[in-house]
């Protein structure tokens, strides 16, 4: 009888330890979640911040250059602020570097795509980027992608298609800023990828972005130098430093931290997906600062996207709840 009594009593301490880490798992699928959409509702602000530069006559790699600096001032006070400290293993400098460079690549193309299409349908067709982080893990890390994550990625890319508005002009579909579009979503899904497969993420999120940020701000600046040329904003229009402290805040600082915490917690592909609440920033702040009407096409865009990302993230609370 007693050993029938200590072995329920380690039965019942498992069922409790196996609830108890079953309850963290939710919890941090659930953070994984929040992250993701936070991550790509600020950094669907980019363009918010970024057209009003380039119409006072900044150029991408001035705009980008500050972008960069002021982003890692403010990596800087946050890592000082935690108690953090600077220091570094030989192994991570080569990762760190190469993450800089990647997300360097993403942000020139990006960037300089704005200048041969309308900023909304190089939105748009950067969504690619979730089927070639899909790919990318399929082919080189035999990770499974199952017929409802396809599926999510088929609506939210149905919604993608809805909002882009084929009245626009014929220029907005340029050649050379398709190509520029297509490079910065390959970039951009290797970079989620690499924030994923890489040891980098035991230095905390704050660290891994200041030192990638880091070293695409040195980037930037030699890529000036070589110019030989930088702009700044206009002198009578002093306000425009809050669009580009804006620009290192939110679509950068922000948005970063929260884009590693989401893979971190739920992956590089379900992160990816929920990229798709990108558009809807952009088109939120197009009604709500520019006084844009949305058509009843548009909304049903918007339906779409956010059907599909409730369903990502329904189905990984599904899947721990197993």
């Amino acid at each position: 009888m007693a050993k029938v009594a200590k072995f329920r009593y380690k039965d019942n301490g498992y069922f409790i330890y196996s609830h108890r880490k079953q309850t963290q798992d939710m919890n941090s699928k659930l953070k994984g979640y929040i992250y993701g959409i936070i991550a790509s509702a600020t950094y669907g602000m980019l363009p918010l911040f970024t057209l009003p530069l380039y119409g006072a006559g900044m150029d991408p790699f001035s705009v980008l250059f500050f972008r960069y600096l002021i982003a890692v001032c403010i990596f800087a006070v946050m890592l000082k602020s935690r108690g953090g400290n600077f220091s570094l293993e030989k192994r991570d400098v080569r990762v760190l570097a190469l993450l800089g460079i990647i997300f360097t690549t993403t942000s020139i193309s990006l960037f300089s795509s704005y200048k041969y299409m309308d900023s909304g349908v190089a939105s748009s067709l950067l969504f690619v980027y979730p089927v070639m982080v899909a790919a990318i893990m399929a082919i080189f890390f035999r990770e499974r992608v199952g017929l409802g994550t396809l599926l999510c990625m088929a609506v939210s890319l149905a919604g993608i298609v809805l909002l882009y508005d084929k009245g626009e002009s014929d220029a907005a579909l340029s050649a050379k800023g398709i190509l520029l579009v297509m490079i910065s979503a390959l970039a951009y899904a290797i970079y989620i990828v690499l924030i994923n497969k890489s040891n980098v993420n035991r230095l905390g999120s704050v660290k891994l972005n200041f030192y990638m940020i880091l070293f695409g701000a040195m980037i930037f600046a030699v890529l000036l130098c070589i110019r030989g040329e930088i702009t700044a904003p206009p002198a009578d229009k002093w306000y425009l430093w809050g669009c580009l402290v804006g620009l290192g805040l939110l679509p950068t600082a922000f948005s970063l931290i929260c884009t590693t915490k989401a893979v971190q917690h739920i992956g590089s592909t379900p992160t990816a997906i929920l990229g798709a609440m990108e558009p809807v920033t952009a088109i939120f702040f197009g009604i709500t600062i520019f006084g844009e009407e949305i058509s009843g096409r548009e909304w049903l865009g918007i339906i779409l996207i956010i059907a599909a990302v409730s369903v990502v993230v329904a189905a990984g609370s599904k899947n721990k709840n197993k």
